[in-house]
């Protein structure tokens, strides 16, 4: 008479095709967990699944505990590829939010590009040999800032490989792998360099080089200014004052498009004050330049209402650097030179990062404790003009 398959008491016992058995049991949340690994014989596996009915019998078992075992096996067959897809995924800032599309984007280009020798390995297979050969070849190739910052994705995702318990440690080990940079410094403009960007720039970006220089504006949160979000201060009919609120940033993406968000980060909301010697300009930019509506974009494109692209600014930016003769020059060299000429003015260290929104302290409070003085260094800014 043929022997009967033996039933287990508790649990799952399954042979695979290599001869080694896999176990696995139904824990108190209804969830199946196999064990970390295979075992040689049936013994040992009945071994394993008899522990884990100890541990539930006895109250000593938790979902956490079980869910870690299980993320150790799943991590043997998890390719670093779908790590990282289900990585971007779920992914959150300290704040809750998710990845921000652009930020998306350049991930997606990273791991598709240079972290693409490493994509069909087994996370859980991933070692600091392997991850120091990859860095060695990505900077050969000469490419020395994308693989810094292919390096720093590759660190984040396998941090939270740890954190879930998949693998032990993280083998991104290379000191200073991550901060790497290409030893490039950003000059800004001179005084009479920047004068002629001004007379050569086409007359409707003239205000947006000069908020660049003196107000120290990224691109993107320069070219999701509002009218609404310049503050005019007078004293009689005499304007004293103007105050740029900086409160969102747009970003473009490919297959996305426009996204207005917050600021790079929460120090990036600011006001800023201006320096008397630009009024002028910024007053006729308004005036002659901008819609009637507190919506209505200081700097849109050529349809009058649209966010204005880089790829549309460039064409008036490259020609008037070039008039200067410093075609090296990127536009965000523009706000090094404003940080520069704030601090000749006797600024603190702390109030140049306020300015140029480099702080991570609360927002709101730092306006009302530094906006005095900065609207009287925003004033010395034209002594030195």
């Amino acid at each position: 008479m043929a022997s009967r398959k033996r039933r287990e008491a508790f649990g799952k016992l399954r042979k695979l095709p290599s001869g080694r058995y896999q176990a696995s049991y139904v824990g108190l949340d209804g969830v199946r967990y196999p064990a970390s690994s295979t075992f040689d014989n049936a013994t040992d596996a009945r071994g394993w699944l008899a522990l884990q009915r100890v541990a539930l019998d006895s109250g000593n078992w938790s979902p956490a505990d079980a869910a870690r075992t299980a993320g150790r096996t799943k991590a043997r067959a998890d390719t670093l590829g779908d790590f990282a897809q289900d990585w971007l995924r779920t992914r959150v800032n300290r704040h809750g939010e998710g990845l921000r599309p652009r930020t998306r984007v350049e991930y997606q280009r990273l791991l598709s590009g240079p972290l693409a020798p490493l994509a069909a390995e087994r996370v859980a297979m991933i070692t600091p040999d392997m991850v120091r050969s990859w860095y060695a070849a990505q900077l050969e190739s000469g490419t020395k800032t994308q693989t810094a910052r292919a390096y720093g994705l590759l660190k984040s995702v396998l941090a939270t490989a740890v954190q879930d318990g998949r693998i032990v440690t993280n083998p991104c080990m290379i000191r200073g792998a991550q901060n790497a940079t290409t030893g490039k410094k950003v000059e800004p403009p001179t005084a009479a360099e920047l004068q002629k960007i001004l007379d050569s720039i086409t007359p409707r970006y003239r205000a947006a080089v000069l908020l660049a220089a003196w107000a120290g504006t990224r691109f993107g949160e320069l070219t999701e200014l509002r009218r609404k979000d310049i503050k005019i201060i007078k004293n009689g009919p005499e304007v004293e004052t103007i105050i740029v609120d900086v409160s969102r940033a747009v970003t473009h993406t490919t297959g996305v498009g426009f996204t207005v968000g917050p600021t790079k980060s929460a120090a990036g909301v600011r006001a800023i004050a201006l320096p008397r010697h630009i009024h002028p300009d910024v007053l006729g930019h308004l005036r002659d330049n901008v819609g009637d509506f507190p919506d209505s974009l200081l700097f849109p494109a050529r349809d009058g209402h649209s966010h204005l692209a880089e790829s549309s600014f460039v064409k008036h930016w490259y020609p008037a650097r070039a008039a200067a003769k410093r075609t090296d020059m990127p536009f965000h060299a523009l706000r090094h030179y404003g940080a520069t000429r704030f601090a000749q003015t006797g600024a603190t260290l702390k109030e140049i990062q306020d300015r140029l929104g480099h702080s991570t302290a609360a927002a709101a409070m730092r306006y009302q404790h530094s906006a005095g003085r900065d609207i009287e260094l925003a004033n010395r800014m034209s002594d030195l003009a």
